[in-house]
């Protein structure tokens, strides 16, 4: 995947909706993370792909961000 372009041709109005459900959808994933662990039998491998798929989203959230901050001088 082409992250940087596909965010560059994005508009700043796209990339913030993107940003609210990228958001939400690593909240979701932390409490299902969380419900699986409180298992008294957890599955370890489903645990790790879903961290995983977290930590894909923590990418995506932080690309956009840079994108929607605007760069300050000083």
């Amino acid at each position: 995947m082409n992250a940087p372009t596909e965010i560059s041709m994005k508009t700043d109005d796209v990339l913030k909706v993107e940003l609210e459900v990228f958001r939400r959808q690593h909240r979701d994933l932390d409490e299902a993370i969380i419900a699986l662990q409180e298992r008294p039998i957890s599955d370890q491998l489903t645990i790790r792909r879903l961290k995983k798929q977290k930590l894909v989203l923590k990418d995506q959230i932080a690309l956009i961000e840079d994108r929607l901050t605007p760069d300050i001088i000083a």
